[in-house]
């Protein structure tokens, strides 16, 4: 097991170097303008401002050296300065990431709270009344866009209970509850989406193991039902259960971009939004970058799981 995690931690690196190189030759080049000109444009200096600005943020070389240059900053924690705030992007990322890790985790432990009984009930009850209502609501909630749901709900709690999200964000260590209440409305929708599509693969899932043989042995044992599915058919199903629900934590945790927004929540995602707006260049690449990170990390712990869950996957010695 040693060497599988091993294997898999090594895997990482050119992954991560990949990543890194792959963000930073798009945003270089994609950007429709130079960052530098915006800068120089907005404060009406001159030539020699120009170029102080591009040697003091690194836009004075050729693009494999600037890379290098970047890359060996990141190692160091160094994510740069923000063109127009003169912030560190690090210390930025340092107070947001809290909030959009948070409100992500939250959506995700409401999306298994919510869809694996779900799904297990509407398999275990398949072509009746309840699995039809399972089906039709899996569909539903992954047809309905969560920012219009998110916008529905603020419009009429505006409207019809005087309601509004709160303004100023309450973190977790400072008031639990608060923040708790704060976040519960944004978390509930973010996980609409997610619930459907779990529902719809728990249900799947549950009703192939339910054909297999050693579960029709199970039962002919005189198993209880509740033995067969929690023994025998939930753990047999946990290997796709797993991979989804790995990879849905960092797709919820970008898709916080508009959420946060919306409930003006200090997060990683409002501050990607406001960084593109005006085009910071490393506000932007850090960002990203710090998405890019989050799904590779979910993928390893996908990987590791794996042989936790099915020793016959771990690599042969």
């Amino acid at each position: 097991m040693q060497r599988y995690i091993a294997q898999r931690l090594l895997l990482t690196i050119p992954t991560l170097l990949g990543l890194t190189a792959l963000l930073f030759v798009l945003l270089s080049v994609v950007l429709p303008v130079d960052v530098i000109d915006i800068a120089v444009a907005e404060s009406g200096s001159g030539s020699a401002a120009e170029q102080a600005l591009r040697e003091q943020y690194g836009f004075d070389g050729p693009l494999v050296v600037r890379y290098v240059k970047w890359l060996g900053a990141v190692v160091s924690g160094d994510l740069g300065e923000s063109f127009f705030t003169g912030r560190s992007v690090t210390e930025e990322l340092r107070g947001r990431v809290p909030v959009s890790v948070e409100l992500g985790i939250g959506a995700l432990i409401i999306t298994v709270l919510c869809a694996i009984p779900i799904g297990m009930v509407s398999a275990a009850k398949q072509d009746s009344a309840a699995d039809y209502l399972a089906r039709g609501g899996a569909i539903l909630f992954y047809a309905v866009p969560g920012f219009w749901v998110a916008t529905l709900v603020l419009v009429f709690g505006s409207l019809w209970f005087n309601w509004a999200p709160a303004t100023k964000y309450q973190q977790l260590w400072e008031d639990p509850r608060a923040n708790v209440a704060q976040l519960v409305l944004p978390m509930l929708i973010l996980g609409l989406q997610p619930i459907g599509t779990m529902v719809r693969l728990v249900r799947t899932q549950v009703l192939e193991v339910l054909r297999q043989d050693y579960v029709r042995t199970a039962r002919a044992k005189g198993l209880s039902s509740q033995n067969v599915y929690f023994r025998h058919v939930l753990r047999n199903t946990m290997i796709p259960l797993v991979t989804v629900i790995g990879l849905q934590l960092p797709r919820l945790v970008a898709g916080t971009v508009i959420f946060e927004t919306i409930f003006v929540l200090p997060g990683v995602g409002r501050y990607l939004l406001d960084s593109l707006q005006r085009l910071d260049f490393y506000v932007v690449l850090g960002t990203n970058l710090f998405f890019a990170v989050l799904l590779v990390v979910a993928n390893l712990v996908v990987d590791i799981s794996y042989g936790f869950i099915d020793p016959r996957i771990r690599l042969a010695k």
